[in-house]
């Protein structure tokens, strides 16, 4: 603009249709706030109009200045109409681009769901600490000696067969994958102070192939109570209370004479299951009995003193007939829809 121009209505009418073309030809938010600056900021035609006011003569500013405000109001409500129409439009977009089909199918993101065998190894452990008992772990990979030695299975016992016992190379090493989680139980007497009440729930392998009923890794729940006077009374009142808790409160157990290298005297434990499919019915459980004092000499106590019971008992099992489970494939094929079916527990 030339330094001539004077403030006359004329003037501010031309400043004012030139800002206005440029208010027309934006085309969002982001370019309108850069018309603003160049139609109304330092360097704007109103703005050095607005200049020439101190160069007036008095009786003339007080003219020129309605020009000036008026012409600023215009170029202010053109700004704001203009702002107004771009938001509601950009707010329009932002709403068809989150609409929802509420016709469309829904997309729901399916929860997964911890595994029966976990919840039902957690179970059982919570009864146990119910009773005062500990939790006891070990190695999956174990000695020789724990695993059969300190049991009380003879060197030429037919569980340390290569077929029923995987051995871990060189075989010099005496290294197994464990066949049972009793290993545990002689660990706890080596490194607890007596009296010893301990649950060993655990993964443990043997040579099976994998069918309906058997699988190369499998988990077992056993416990072991070592004390003065225990006997196998005490034995039995343990395990039919830990039988009403798991099948109800009608369970009930029966002991029937068996052989295990590990306990004297042994038996196989049938529990009455109430609530079997098909009816109430008689069903092999595990195994227990008394601890044979020799497994109580090789971890250095004196069985003329101590006595102790043990038991065991698979958690499959367990599940497959409090459950009524058919196929052992359910339990290792990984499929959230057998796990869903005992709920989502997280």
């Amino acid at each position: 603009m030339s330094e001539n121009v004077e403030i006359t209505k004329a003037s501010v009418d031309a400043v004012v249709s030139d800002a206005l073309t440029l208010i027309q030809g934006a085309t969002d938010l982001a370019s309108l706030k850069a018309i603003r600056s160049s139609a109304v900021g330092e360097n704007s035609g109103i703005t050095k109009l607005s200049s020439l006011m101190g160069k007036l003569p008095g009786d003339q500013k007080a003219d020129a200045g309605k020009l000036i405000t008026a012409a600023r109001a215009e170029l202010n409500e053109a700004f704001s109409k203009a702002e107004a129409v771009f938001y509601q439009a950009e707010q329009n977009q932002k709403l068809l681009e989150e609409s929802v089909d509420v016709t469309a199918a829904p997309m729901t993101q399916v929860l997964g769901a911890r595994h029966p065998l976990s919840l039902l190894q957690d179970e059982i452990s919570d009864v146990f600490i119910g009773m005062g008992w500990e939790i006891a772990e070990g190695p999956e990979v174990e000695s020789e000696w724990f695993n059969f030695d300190a049991l009380n299975f003879d060197a030429d016992h037919p569980a340390r067969a290569m077929q029923d016992t995987f051995f871990v190379e060189p075989v010099e090493a005496h290294l197994v994958l464990r066949t049972h989680t009793s290993p545990v139980q002689v660990r706890s007497l080596l490194e607890r102070e007596l009296p010893v009440y301990v649950l060993c729930p655990g993964r443990v392998f043997r040579t099976d192939e994998l069918d309906a009923t058997h699988t190369p890794v499998f988990h077992q729940v056993e416990g072991l109570a070592v004390d003065k006077g225990l006997t196998m009374a005490d034995l039995k009142g343990t395990l039919e209370h830990f039988a009403r808790i798991m099948f109800g409160p009608d369970a009930k157990i029966r002991l029937r004479p068996s052989f295990f290298p590990f306990t004297e005297p042994s038996a196989e434990l049938d529990v009455w299951h109430p609530g079997a499919k098909g009816g109430a019915r008689w069903v092999e459980w595990g195994g227990c009995g008394m601890v044979n004092p020799n497994v109580l000499l090789a971890a250095g106590i004196d069985p003329e003193v101590y006595s102790g019971f043990a038991f065991g008992m698979g958690i499959e099992r367990t599940l497959m007939f409090r459950n009524d489970v058919k196929d052992m494939h359910d339990m290792v094929e990984a499929d959230v829809r057998f796990s869903k079916q005992f709920g989502v527990v997280l």
